[in-house]
């Protein structure tokens, strides 16, 4: 077996009391550990540019590009651990220790790295406290500048095995650097707004430690403390909210869609309150129909707050409930009831909205929402939002007839109302659907049918960031990344926590070879929604970077992880056949290049080439390999 030896970036990390904790509840600390590893670690790993060498059980060897890389995403990984253990017993958090090391490492023909390097990232973590992170001296040097965080200089260490004592430091996560305000201080304040708050990532996290920090919340015209409570944890510097899908208590199940209208509109809403990190609907929706405790669902995805709520609608009224809860402690921090005639559907999804953002003490801008793409007419809005429903049923998401009953009533909407915006970019999106399916005709102008209802849907209402979506999605499709780079962008600056416009940006910046800024908008994408329906995509597109970048096998991990997540479009098939076959493995990609055929008959290397946002020589030629027609 072949060796290389280089200087390398090591992270070394495992779970303190994994024996415990999985002797007292086995089957739910595995769930939690796989849970971490899919929405918060392996994430982090990968925004990071890290290489998972191997797991170890609970923990796990990685290889980073530099030290800066390394800290920097064991920071990240141990501060959402703070979050997400806060408010649990100490017997039930899961807690790492992290070892981090620059040193000399011996890598097999396999990837697998050995050596001192090793040994001593090993070694240091160890010797950590739960939580921290320890750095030998050659590491702490690479990043002692870039630093906000309290490090404790250990000393030179005598580590088990390791000929040399090592200088360690200790990184403290949660604890800032610069000295804390004195408690006088914090007592004497005064009510009154809160003070602005930096946006980028470490001040975010500064917050976390903040012993004493008050958020003071508009309410009724004064300053009054968030239900008599000081703020403790990194949401009291954003709003953190999920939207759970509004029941439904008309009694009529075919009333669902009116409520989950309901559902998403209040969510699109929240978005656009700055600073805010809202939950994406596809994850929240993944909750519909269940009993829920509000404490393990804030738990489980990052958030402060939840709002969830009530639909009743007779024939000329609709009444919604909406109640606030407080993730951390499970009280209802604020409730509210509206009833209405049904033409003022909207007016109440306002209502819901400005009271909530004033409760909180955030400035929403109400004259957003009054752009928003809602028409006066409320036939025309009940049929929009019958089209929506059936385009959001993932169970049926490529599905033709399904495509073309949405069609059927967003048309009906237009005859009643023209100018209904949502109901155009509906429309506009059936044909997207055609035309990146293949369903639609020789004949049919796509750029009149897509691109002509999508800008006239955003010269109606510029704010209503669907129309924005569907027209990246149409010109990265197309082949026009640039042009579908800008109106991601654009959507993004009206809601920059739709996770879809992370997704469509990332089409055309693998079309344009910036596969790190790709990577990192899935990433982000998969941070909003983290339950999200539609992962099986995410993870279809990071398999394309992979194959890209000509790492077939890597590939092959994540488009069976978009497998089983239920892609089973004939992509995900060529895919998995041009990486096998690039790897040589015919056995495997024959079978696969079958199936794809049989998905999708007209599939030609030239088809796949036309109809996909981007493609990519090495994939060219692994699909050559396995054996699809040229055209």
């Amino acid at each position: 077996m072949s060796e290389t030896r280089k200087l390398a970036a090591i992270l070394v990390a495992d779970i303190v009391g994994f024996s415990r904790l999985a002797g007292a509840d086995e089957e739910r600390t595995l769930a939690r550990v796989r849970g971490l590893r899919s929405d918060l670690i392996d994430p982090a790993i990968a925004a990071h540019h890290g290489r998972i060498v191997k797991r170890t059980g609970d923990g796990a060897i990685i290889e980073f590009r530099s030290v800066v890389d390394a800290v920097r995403c064991a920071i990240e990984v141990q501060t959402g651990l703070i979050e997400r253990n806060f408010g649990l017993p100490p017997e039930r958090r899961i807690e790492y220790r992290v070892g981090v090391h620059l040193g000399d490492v011996v890598e097999e023909s396999d990837g697998d790295l050995m050596g001192d390097g090793v040994n001593i990232a090993a070694r240091l973590e160890g010797i950590a406290q739960p939580g921290a992170i320890c750095l030998s001296e050659d590491a702490y040097r690479q990043v002692k500048q870039r630093l906000d965080l309290k490090v404790s200089d250990l000393g030179p260490i005598e580590l088990k095995n390791i000929a040399e004592p090592i200088h360690v430091y200790a990184l403290e996560v949660g604890q800032p650097a610069e000295a804390k305000p004195a408690p006088s201080a914090i007592a004497t304040a005064k009510p009154g707004p809160p003070a602005p708050r930096a946006s980028n990532s470490s001040s975010r996290w500064r917050a976390l430690a903040a012993v004493a920090a008050l958020l003071f919340i508009a309410v009724a015209g004064g300053w009054t403390l968030l239900g008599g409570r000081l703020m403790k944890s990194a949401h009291a510097a954003h709003l953190s909210i999920v939207v759970l899908p509004f029941a439904n208590l008309s009694g009529d199940p075919a009333q669902d869609y009116f409520a989950d209208g309901i559902t998403e509109n209040l969510t699109t809403e929240l978005s656009r309150i700055k600073d805010s990190f809202v939950i994406a609907r596809n994850t929240a929706f993944t909750y519909k129909g269940k009993n829920v405790d509000a404490k393990e669902i804030g738990k489980e995805l990052g958030v402060r707050y939840l709002l969830e709520g009530s639909v009743e609608r007779d024939q000329n009224r609709v009444r919604v409930n909406a109640q606030l809860i407080d993730a951390e402690s499970g009280a209802h921090l604020w409730a509210d009831r509206f009833e209405e005639d049904v033409a003022d559907l909207f007016k109440v999804q306002d209502q819901v909205v400005a009271r909530l953002a004033g409760s909180l003490g955030y400035q929403f801008i109400k004259a957003e929402a009054a752009k928003g793409a809602h028409s006066t007419n409320p036939d025309g809005n009940d049929l929009a939002m019958r089209g929506w429903a059936l385009l959001y049923d993932m169970a049926r998401f490529s599905n033709k007839e399904n495509a073309h009953a949405a069609r059927t009533l967003f048309e009906q909407a237009l005859a009643l109302d023209p100018d209904n915006a949502m109901a155009i970019a509906g429309n506009a999106d059936t044909y997207l659907r055609e035309y990146n399916y293949g369903w639609g005709g020789s004949g049919t102008d796509y750029d009149v049918k897509i691109l002509g209802q999508l800008d006239r849907a955003i010269a109606l209402a510029p704010n209503y960031d669907p129309s924005y979506l569907f027209k990246s999605f149409y010109l990265s499709s197309s082949h026009r990344p640039d042009e579908a780079v800008s109106a991601a962008n654009a959507g993004l600056a009206i809601n920059p926590n739709n996770p879809l416009l992370y997704r469509a940006r990332a089409d055309p910046e693998i079309s344009l070879g910036r596969f790190d800024e790709a990577r990192s908008d899935l990433l982000q994408a998969i941070r909003l929604s983290p339950r999200d329906p539609l992962m099986a995509v995410l993870h279809t597109m990071l398999g394309d970077i992979e194959i890209a970048a000509g790492r077939p096998e890597a590939a092959i991990v994540e488009y069976r992880k978009a497998f089983d997540g239920g892609d089973h479009t004939y992509w995900i098939y060529a895919n998995l056949a041009a990486s096998y076959a690039l790897l040589g493995k015919m056995d495997e990609a024959k079978p696969l290049v079958a199936e794809t055929l049989r998905v999708n008959p007209s599939f030609t290397i030239k088809w796949f080439r036309e109809h996909v946002p981007y493609h990519f020589p090495t994939r060219d030629e692994g699909l050559r390999k396995a054996g699809f027609a040229e055209q």
